[in-house]
């Protein structure tokens, strides 16, 4: 199994103001932090190797989460810095921790997938990334993404349907070269790195059937905490 990052180094404004006192992942959920559900969920499938890219409130991440051990993990972690470096700026400066090739997900999503799936996928594909993304259910989330079956065609979240049928479910693969036009130490979005690679016909698409659970909204919340507990022992 590939390496998996996990971005964790937001403010959460959305979520003030739970996020006032603690980094967005450690939002507590079925009574402990929801960073712990999620640490879970991919040593159940498969992931060994974790980096968490911190920023805001990391300390605390740390405190929590110490080496892994408790999940089945080895758990290491890239620090921001003083500048907030977004998405792909903290995956960029992660790169010596995560190798050639790593997958990227986000630490207020709750994902039930295949992982070892998504990982043949992209080996088959032979891109330099690869996207999952869900079918759009005509709901307030707003699609973002378009594929032709094999590789993602657009990533817009400004674009409506029918440009944009797909919403991105939260997992990436990428090569590590994906991100070498970035400057190191300096912000950058993982969206412009998937619309640079859609240029190139370098994004292959992985399609899953539902949404992911989140922690990035009030609602969203609300419905991860019904979920965990349908799925709680």
């Amino acid at each position: 199994m590939l390496p998996l990052a996990i971005l964790c180094g937001g403010l959460g404004t959305r979520m003030r103001p739970h996020t006032l006192r603690v980094p967005k992942p450690l939002i507590e959920v079925c009574g402990e932090p929801f960073l712990a559900h999620l640490l879970r969920s991919v040593a159940r499938a498969g992931v060994r190797d974790v980096v968490l890219l911190v920023g805001y409130l990391g300390e605390m991440i740390v405190d929590a989460v110490g080496e892994g051990a408790a999940f089945g993990l080895r758990v290491r972690y890239a620090f921001d810095g003083e500048l907030q470096l977004g998405t792909a700026g903290a995956v960029r400066r992660a790169l010596p921790l995560l190798g050639d090739r790593f997958l990227v997900s986000f630490g207020d999503a709750y994902l039930e997938l295949d992982y070892a799936d998504v990982v043949r996928r992209f080996e088959e594909a032979g891109t330099a990334g690869l996207m999952t993304v869900y079918p759009w259910d005509g709901g307030e989330v707003r699609p973002n993404a378009a594929t032709d079956g094999v590789l993602v065609t657009c990533y817009d979240k400004e674009a409506r349907p029918p440009a944009v049928q797909y919403v991105d479910y939260g997992l990436s693969a990428f090569r590590a070269d994906a991100f070498a036009d970035l400057v190191p130490g300096e912000p950058a979005d993982l969206g412009y790195v998937n619309r640079r690679l859609i240029a190139e016909h370098q994004l292959a698409a992985y399609v899953v059937g539902t949404p992911p659970s989140e922690v990035g909204s009030p609602a969203g919340l609300a419905e991860t905490e019904r979920r965990l507990q349908r799925l709680l022992p």
